[in-house]
């Protein structure tokens, strides 16, 4: 991979992660459609990637890894110790191997393919598809700082990227890999609760999406605590603090809390699986 030509890059499954940065990658100018090249064993997922990205979709791993610099295992992690053991024999020095794979840990995979493998284990999630990923990433051993800047210039391309150590992976998934879906249940919720209160319902889900958008880009842009945030629209005996007291009431918070954590578990599950 040369510093004037974009990496060749593959994925090792077609699902919804890989379309979603696959999108994001090809967004951001990273690489070209020329450049990437997918595999996946069902015939509808292939379909479904190369309409959705015009990328090349192959049925087989090897035409990916031996048309890629860079390998992206996005397969379930129950598919993963046969995928590894198929590609172990066709990797090559420059390969940079990095696993979106939730649960599977830096020391299997490095078992599996060998401890001179360049790996990077990385937990993304779906947002990347319009920029607004939340990842992180840990190295594993035999991984270059290159490699490192490699990553983290990916991942920022569509988002945000934190280096964490391994131990700390399983909670991203809980926390940002499994996170949109509970804001989009949030989200639902709201705009659930304007139709009950009048709203045509197009306008209500739109209200509470930019509702959530404008919120976050106040913590995230202004750099303002969520605490600092409820307060400045909580006045005395106002709307909102009704609101927030009703929330308490249903336990929201608890909720959340649980929600994070029990995927979490799951995540950790997978990995011991």
């Amino acid at each position: 991979m040369s510093a004037q030509d974009p990496p060749r890059i593959g994925f090792l499954g077609g699902g919804k992660m890989a379309t979603a940065l696959v999108r994001g990658l090809l967004a951001a100018k990273l690489t070209t459609v020329d450049r990437i090249v997918v595999s996946d064993v069902l015939p509808e997922a292939r379909s479904a990637i190369a309409a959705a990205a015009g990328v090349r979709a192959v049925a087989e791993n090897r035409a990916v890894v031996e048309a890629s610099d860079v390998v992206f295992l996005a397969v379930k992690p129950q598919a993963m110790p046969a995928v590894l053991a198929e590609i172990k024999p066709l990797l090559q020095p420059r390969h940079l191997v990095i696993s979106i794979a939730a649960g599977f840990t830096l020391r299997q995979l490095s078992e599996a393919l060998g401890a001179e493998r360049r790996i990077i284990r990385v937990m993304p999630n779906t947002p990347c598809l319009v920029g607004a990923s939340a990842s992180a990433f840990t190295m594993g051993t035999a991984a270059t700082r290159d490699d490192g800047a490699v990553v983290e210039r990916m991942l920022s391309a569509v988002g945000r990227a934190f280096p964490l150590p391994e131990q700390l992976l399983d909670a991203v998934t809980g926390l940002s890999a499994s996170g949109p879906a509970y804001v989009a249940v949030v989200i639902e919720a709201l705009g659930d609760g304007g139709v009950r209160m009048g709203l045509p319902r197009d306008v209500a889900m739109a209200l509470a999406a930019q509702t959530v958008f404008g919120a976050a880009k106040m913590v995230l842009d202004a750099g303002l605590h969520p605490a600092l945030l409820k307060d400045m629209v909580a006045s005395a005996g106002g709307t909102t603090i009704a609101g927030l007291h009703a929330l308490e009431r249903g336990g929201l918070r608890a909720a959340l809390m649980d929600a994070v954590e029990a995927a979490t578990r799951r995540a950790t599950e997978l990995g011991k699986a």
